[in-house]
């Protein structure tokens, strides 16, 4: 009887401490890592500079949705397009713009123009481009202005502050696709202008496509992704708060040296020509004296003009400024 007894109690023991393991072992699986689901997606990662330049650029009809201004030298027209800025066959969102055609017989040079900063709630179609555009078009070139996502007449733009940043990259490369929507363009002279973070859309359009588009570059943001962004936090609402949470959430996934203009100047190839004022507020004057330093090291072909006494918009020395941007357009006509 004890035998038995004895027999009992060791096979309960046991099954008891299977039990426990069984137990143990499937709590084990349920908590360790399945390899599948710790890959993380990165979206974002289609915007890098080398990413979207291996991406296939969509076209769009550039179409005129209403006549704004004419005059004896040009005529002034709101225009729209619409494609996919994710380039990945999701919804299209419509982007408007400012068109200047010059008046009399074309065919036209174009220049693509790129504002800065611009307050979306006083946004409104061409500001930041329309007084240089306007003096291009008297002197016979068609100026196009996007406004950009969540500007004006476009659609809304991404819910990511960075991919916001990266899409005005998309909608800039369709647009320039897009052209030879344009009747009155000449099809083959292609300019591009910009001012500020304009500048810094212009060079990473370069660097993206390897083109050598003539180029004029009003003190542009130069530095690197993401010192350039944060730079300017200060002047928003919250101190950058939520710029510098999104941007650590940011660095979790994604390599920002893929992202930064400076990595990638050696893929600049067209003639750029660099206007500073001397006392900018904006846009240190030691940015844009490194980035010639750097472009000359690359022996790419760049001109520097600097302005002494002139702030971020070139006043009071804007006229020369822009004469000198006239120059640099026609000497590099074809």
């Amino acid at each position: 009887m004890r035998k038995y007894i004895r027999y009992l109690l060791v096979t309960v023991v046991f099954a008891f401490l299977g039990w426990i393991g069984n137990d143990y072992y499937r709590s084990r699986l349920n908590t360790s890592p399945n390899p599948i689901s710790v890959i993380k997606s990165r979206p974002l990662e289609k915007y890098a500079v080398e990413n979207l330049s291996k991406a296939l650029i969509p076209s769009a009809p550039v179409s005129i949705e209403e006549t704004l201004k004419e005059n004896a030298d040009y005529t002034s027209y709101l225009i729209s397009f619409k494609f996919d800025p994710t380039f990945s066959g999701r919804e299209e969102k419509k982007v408007t713009g400012l068109m200047n055609i010059p008046t009399g017989k074309g065919p036209f040079p174009l220049i693509v123009m790129f504002r800065g900063y611009v307050d979306q709630e006083q946004y409104q179609t061409g500001d930041g481009t329309r007084r240089a555009a306007e003096f291009f078009a008297e002197k016979g070139f068609i100026t196009v202005a996007p406004d950009f996502l969540g500007y004006a007449g476009s659609d809304k733009e991404a819910g990511s502050i960075f991919e916001s940043r990266f899409q005005t990259y998309t909608t800039t490369l369709t647009l320039i696709n897009s052209v030879n929507s344009i009747s009155a363009w000449d099809s083959k002279n292609i300019f591009l202008w910009g001012h500020s973070n304009g500048g810094q859309i212009a060079l990473t359009v370069l660097e993206i496509t390897e083109t050598d588009y003539p180029t004029v570059l009003w003190a542009p943001v130069s530095k690197p992704f993401p010192y350039s962004i944060l730079y300017y936090t200060d002047e928003s609402d919250d101190r950058g708060k939520l710029i510098r949470r999104e941007l650590s959430k940011f660095e979790e996934d994604y390599d920002v040296e893929l992202f930064s203009l400076t990595n990638y100047l050696d893929r600049v190839n067209g003639p750029i020509q660099l206007h500073q004022g001397t006392i900018d507020d904006a846009v240190p004057t030691a940015w844009t004296d490194s980035l010639v330093d750097k472009l000359k090291e690359l022996e790419i072909d760049v001109s520097y003009i600097k302005y002494p006494g002139a702030d971020h918009n070139l006043n009071p020395s804007w006229s020369r400024a822009i004469e000198n941007s006239m120059t640099f357009f026609k000497k590099h006509l074809n």
